[in-house]
């Protein structure tokens, strides 16, 4: 038994024994169509006429993923992290998703209940005194260790 090929012009369906699979290369993509050759002399005769003016064209690339702006990249918190913020909300009720964006709402709620978290208040007296009363006892005796002196190991005498 024998098979038959028959090649169709993508184009207008003619079958003629001309089809044949044509390819073609426009501004550094490369393509494949089934053309007989009437289309085919079309088809170079727009891309001719194409030619000068993909020469003087420039490029234009696609867009990438969008840029945070400048007001986005200020800090939500201050001493906690965003884990923080979801095991807060997850023991409040307030729903969070595991990844991704926190709602800004969520950040406010949590701030109200830890202002010691609010970044705004970096600098104020009230702020640095609840971010002294939060941290842990251990930290607190840390940090209240006057520091020992190490004696110069390695210093040439000369």
């Amino acid at each position: 038994m024998a098979t038959k090929v028959v090649m169709v012009d993508d184009i207008d369906g003619y079958d003629g024994e001309d089809v044949a699979k044509r390819d073609f290369e426009v501004a550094g993509a490369k393509f494949t169509i089934d053309l007989g050759d009437a289309n085919h002399k079309r088809l170079q005769e727009a891309l001719d006429t194409l030619t000068p003016f993909l020469e003087k064209a420039a490029v234009v690339k696609a867009a990438g993923r969008s840029r945070k702006s400048a007001a986005d990249t200020s800090p939500k918190l201050r001493g906690y992290t965003n884990t923080d913020v979801r095991e807060w909300a997850k023991e409040q009720g307030i729903e969070v998703s595991v990844r991704g964006k926190i709602a800004d709402e969520v950040y406010e709620q949590f701030i109200a209940a830890h202002p010691d978290a609010n970044p705004e208040d970096a600098n104020t007296e009230e702020a640095k005194a609840a971010a002294e009363d939060a941290k842990p006892e251990e930290a607190k005796a840390e940090e209240a260790k006057p520091e020992e002196a190490q004696p110069d190991e390695g210093k040439a005498e000369g």
